[in-house]
């Protein structure tokens, strides 16, 4: 029996729940006035600050005086005058993802351990900085916090529309001819330039008002106060400031529960954990102790224990810091931008030629032919009509309608996407994700569910292989499952709160928001490895065994009742010791008092740990009836082999065991820790069981469904390669000839030889934010240094000139040389810290709605808001769809545009007046651009976007099957019109040039726009024109509203519109004209055209994907095709035989 009254650990001086009366507290008992006494800090007895300090870990050995000895010493001044120096010396310990490296810079001779950073920084390991430093401290290193950049007010977001080459094309041509019609016209003339300007106006106000409200909805979603306090020693007293506060060289105390306000180097720590995965992606807890890693990274949360830190980074300096300064920069457009721009510079050239060309033609018939019409007219007013209808071509060229289809397209998507659970917060991302070529996705969290589970264990010698399945227990007695669930239940420190709506902070606002995230997954409190098996217990496996109630009952902590010695990290196990008399449980799964007590002995061992440890210590198993049998060397061999089989599938392996009969070796009432940890050995093995980080349930099918699309998806995350690999293999993203490596090996490789294992690599491993900040860089070119400066920035204190070409990411000049200036477009998904620098140097950032920080939200394009990774592949196939809406809008439109353009250029070389006034042409703007970008904007997705790959980056919007139909179409329309033009008269019998006449061949135009719009559905060779018109509401009500304004401008627009009603006979044969569109529409999808295979990007074979192939004609097409054919024939037939009588 050991002695129970050994004293494990004296009294500390405060602890951090304290934090109110904090001030008043003395640390270590020595304040400013106790500098003449010299003070060594032993691991046994100190007072820190902190609660239970010392008992384990221990602290530095100080070996300095007191603050008051050491104030104005040579160390002094070293850091307030040297702070180069420091920064640098600092820096070397604080390096991301490289542990082995920080320790080995920190025990060198320049910092010299622990005992040297405290030296360094002028500070003390109990009696922290002097409060009188503190001012110049900041002026040197700053304080620990960073601005941050204020919200964009309404006008800010509604200027900078104007931002837009295409805007700005716009509002030069309204002003132009809004100047050249008012000099010829002061009537009317001003029409067009104010339907220009208005269409600019709504497009900049739509634009404004949807960012400025997705802006709101997610400050709302993501709104924290990052004004919390912090317990901080300085001159030995304990001080409660402001997070923002903290210094370089402050003494920091944090214990379970807090965040890590600041980057430190601990001096003195009890049994701490801390949960990295905001920052690394690992979400095992990590261990900290002063010895193998001291380090305290920012952004970080103590899990277990306590401690105190030296800060050594603070604000900008810090690794939150530097991810935060990364987030500063923008991308300067967006895929779908450049192509905008592109196109607007294209169709201005276009018009610029033809209104050239027009005046030329149009002078060389005044000057060379000299026509008898034109002898009144002089040579100036020739010069100066031919000048006004150049304008006017110029203004007809221009789409004005673009920029409204691609917002309306946007806006309409982002409201549909909102359902599929992605919160869109730059309308951008939603076209730009449809032809993402590359998904650059973190592990934890993302493909994960960030929640350790138990996923296969042996349970009393019954192997399961998978727990979620309730039948999995069928074999095992009820007296067995009883010891396991017992052991579950008792021997652990954790806690699962399940989620209750009741206790949801909720008011009226939020309930009617339908942006409110909630996590209504249990909530876990402790120890991860402990939550998962407490939900196996509660799980179906276990019967919904009520662990609460379970461990309420051993009354632990009362007088006679159980007694729990923690989990030590150190020793990779904890125990309890259970008076079996209380275990008396009510649950509903058919379980009663305890059978497992022996007659003789109420008190049994429980006991949890590290599977191989545990094993070695047993010398029984449980078998599957209850009973305990010896442990046979062929039995042991089995569970060994389990325990590797585990390990090889990157699964942590956890034993269960138990002792009876425990109060024969041990007094329970007076154990210690260290007479319970000898009492651990003739144990009895209940369980084995593998507990992993599992994937999410729909992220195979999702993952497949992305390269099936041609989306190339790799797994970046700060994990070990073993897990890596083992979750990439079972996602699928790693396949057998895919490079997976890890991030020490990625950061010595140069530009050139990245780009060479590029198209493999699949798995980036142990990986830092840089890492994927530079893996995003290279693949797309975003935010990539241009010139010496800003690589200096990336590379402080290096040599451009000579190592340009040898460290990552390289420059811009280099990466558009080695991929001819077009990258990949790259979606980027994260939920940590550690993700925000990607996420931002993406051209789609896509972060967790409910697992993920207020940093990754911040960072991204895109929320997720349900954190499964299937939305992705939603907002893919939105991103899609908006890119086709585009595009059929620009088929329809340019087919207008061309039009046009030719009649007005024809009617001015031949000098006739052209068929269309400028009401006319405003009605028919208002067709191709409002209703066009309303009917054609908001098509739904269909299924078969995602059987294509994405588009290169520099692909041009028009396609070579759409050229085939703009100018096919605008074939038959200028066809159309030039018939009309001659010979309308005769057919119609109306005057040569009046209203009527004009008329007929404005109808039969619109309604040319009306059935081709119709066919503008589609983009490829598919004749389908009225499919799914069910699915397109806001289509059929476009059609339905052009068709009655049109009615309502030619029978009743008169004078204003110079429209003259039609009757029945001309409206039959003016829309019959326009549905022999339709027709139209179907031989030029018969002309053999295809897209260009190099206009694709992504991976799959070259000719896969391009688009629908053509399909048999089903009894919907072939009615749509006859149907105008035989009308056309039965009215000619009808007029002959009228002509005839």
């Amino acid at each position: 029996m050991c002695n129970p009254n050994a004293k494990e650990g004296s009294d500390v001086g405060v602890s951090q729940s304290g934090k109110s009366n904090a001030a008043a507290a003395t640390i270590g008992g020595g304040g400013k006035g106790s500098g003449t006494t010299s003070r060594t800090v032993s691991g046994s007895s100190i007072g820190t600050g902190i609660m239970g300090s010392g008992k384990e870990n221990g602290s530095v050995n100080g070996g300095v005086d007191g603050p008051g000895d050491r104030r104005g010493s040579g160390a002094s001044a070293h850091i307030l005058k040297d702070a180069k120096a420091v920064k640098a010396l600092t820096a070397s310990v604080n390096a991301p993802q490289a542990l082995e490296q920080n320790l080995k810079n920190l025990h060198s001779d320049a910092v010299g351990g622990i005992d040297g950073m405290v030296e360094l920084l002028d500070s003390h390991p109990e009696d922290g900085v002097a409060p009188s430093s503190v001012e110049r401290r900041r002026e040197l290193y700053g304080c620990n916090s960073l601005p941050s950049a204020p919200p964009q007010t309404f006008w800010q977001l509604f200027v900078d529309t104007f931002d837009d080459t295409t805007v700005q094309i716009l509002m030069v041509a309204a002003i132009v001819s809004l100047a050249i019609g008012m000099y010829e016209d002061p009537s009317t003339g001003y029409v067009e330039g104010v339907a220009i300007l208005a269409a600019v106006l709504v497009v900049s106000v739509v634009t404004a008002v949807n960012d400025y409200e997705k802006e709101k909805q997610f400050r709302a979603l993501s709104e924290v106060n990052d004004d919390v306090p912090v317990l901080v020693v300085r001159g030995g007293k304990a001080r409660q400031i402001q997070v923002g506060e903290i210094v370089l060289g402050d003494l920091v105390c944090v214990e379970a529960g807090d965040n890590i306000p600041c980057d430190g180097v601990l001096v003195a720590c009890d049994g701490m954990e801390i949960d990295e995965s905001p920052l690394t992606g690992e979400p095992i807890d990590v261990d900290k102790d002063l010895k193998e890693d001291p380090f305290v990274l920012s952004g970080c949360a103590v899990t277990h224990g306590s401690a105190r830190f030296l800060a050594v980074a603070v604000g900008r300096d810090s690794q939150w810091g530097v991810i935060k300064a990364a987030l500063e920069n923008e991308q300067d457009q967006t895929p779908l931008q450049e192509k905008l721009d592109d196109m607007a510079a294209l169709i201005g050239y276009v018009g610029m030629a033809a209104a050239a060309a027009t005046f030329v033609a149009m002078m060389f018939v005044k000057l060379v032919v000299k026509p008898a019409y034109l002898d009144d007219v002089s040579v100036f007013n020739h010069a100066l009509d031919a000048f006004i209808i150049g304008v006017t071509i110029v203004v007809v060229a221009v789409p004005e309608g673009l920029p409204l289809a691609v917002t309306i397209s946007l806006a309409y998507s982002t409201k549909k996407m909102l359902a599929d659970q992605n919160l869109i917060r730059h309308l951008h991302a939603c076209e730009t994700m449809g032809n993402a070529t590359n998904i650059c996705s973190d592990k934890t969290g993302t493909l994960t569910e960030n929640r350790m589970t138990v996923v296969k264990g042996v349970f009393a010698d019954i192997p399961h292989d998978d727990t979620a399945e309730p039948d999995a227990i069928a074999n095992m007695s009820g007296e067995a499952r009883e010891i396991i669930l017992q052991v579950i239940a008792t021997c652990s420190t954790a806690r699962v709160v399940p989620f209750d709506p009741e206790d949801a902070p909720a008011n009226e606002e939020d309930l009617e928001n339908e942006l409110t995230i909630r996590d209504t997954r249990p909530q876990l409190i402790g120890n991860k490895t402990e939550a998962a098996l407490l939900i196996l217990a509660r799980s179906k496996w276990g019967g919904e065994d009520n662990v609460d109630t379970r461990r309420a009952s051993a009354n632990f902590g009362k007088e006679g009742g159980s007694r729990l010695f923690p989990f030590s990290s150190a020793r990779k196990r904890m125990s309890v010791l259970v008076n079996e008399s209380f275990s008396e449980s009510d649950n509903e799964g058919g379980i009663t008092k305890s059978e497992v007590k022996n007659a003789a002995s109420n008190w049994t061992l429980y006991h949890k740990g590290a599977a191989e440890t545990v094993l070695a210590d047993c010398t029984k198993y449980l078998a599957s009836d209850g009973s305990e049998k010896p442990l046979t060397a062929e039995k042991r061999a089995y569970f060994e082999s389990t325990i590797k089989s585990y390990a090889s599938s990157a699964l942590r392996c956890v034993a269960l065991a138990h002792r009876r009969s425990i109060d024969s070796i041990i007094d329970p009432a007076k154990a210690t820790a260290q007479c319970a940890s000898g009492a651990e050995e003739d144990m009895c093995l209940d369980a084995l069981v593998g507990i992993a980080d599992p994937l999410r349930h729909d992220v195979v099918e999702a993952v497949a469904t992305c390269q099936r699309a041609g989306i190339h998806v790799r797994m970046v995350t700060g994990d070990n390669l073993d897990t890596a690999r083992a979750i990439a293999k079972e996602a699928g993203i790693l396949t057998d000839d895919g490079l997976a490596m890890i991030g020490e090996d990625f950061r010595k490789l140069t530009p050139a030889q990245l780009d060479e294992i590029l198209p493999r690599l699949q798995v980036l491993a142990r990986s830092s934010p840089e890492d994927k900040h530079f893996l995003v860089q290279r693949l797309n070119g975003g935010l990539m240094p241009s010139n010496e400066k800003e690589w200096l920035e990336v590379h402080p204190g290096r040599d451009f000139e000579k190592e340009k070409d040898n460290l990552l990411p390289g420059y811009q000049e280099e990466w558009s040389a080695s991929r001819g200036g077009v990258g990949e477009v790259v979606g980027v998904t994260g939920d940590g810290t550690n993700d925000g620098p990607a996420l931002k140097a993406a051209d789609v950032g896509l972060s967790m709605g409910i697992s993920g920080t207020d940093v990754a939200k911040n960072a991204s394009d895109i929320i997720i808001m349900d954190d499964k990774f299937s939305s992705i592949i939603k907002a893919v196939l939105w991103g899609r769809s908006v890119f086709d809406n585009i595009r059929k809008f620009l088929q329809f439109q340019l087919t207008v545009n061309v039009v046009a353009l030719t009649i007005t250029f024809l009617s001015a070389v031949a000098g006739y007046k052209p068929p269309l006034n400028a009401v006319m042409m405003l009605w028919v703007n208002l067709i191709m651009d409002t209703m066009g970008a309303l009917a054609l904007g908001t098509e739904p997705p269909t299924l078969e976007l995602l059987d294509r790959r994405p588009y290169k980056r520099d692909a041009s919007l028009i396609n070579r099957p759409m050229w085939r139909n703009i100018l096919i179409q605008a074939g038959y329309q200028l066809a159309l019109l030039v018939f009309l033009l001659q010979n309308g008269p005769e057919i119609f019998d109306c005057e040569d040039g009046s209203r009527h006449h004009f008329t007929i061949i404005f109808n039969a135009f619109v309604y040319c726009q009306i059935f081709n719009e119709f066919n503008a559905r589609d983009i490829a060779d598919r004749f389908d024109p009225f499919q799914k018109m069910t699915k397109s509401p806001m289509f059929v009500a476009v059609i339905l509203f052009t068709v009655l304004a049109q009615w309502g401008i030619v029978e009743y627009g008169g004078d204003f519109t110079q429209t003259h009603p039609l009757d029945a006979e001309e409206w039959k044969s003016t829309i019959l004209l326009g549905f022999m569109s339709i027709p139209v529409g179907f031989i030029m999808r018969q002309v053999p055209i295809s897209e260009d295979p190099d206009s694709f990007a992504g991976i799959g074979k070259d000719g896969e994907g391009e688009g629908k192939k053509k399909e048999p004609l089903g009894f919907v097409q072939l009615i749509s095709l006859m149907v105008p054919i035989i009308a056309a024939g039965y009215f000619q037939w009808v007029k002959e035989g009228v002509a005839a009588v």
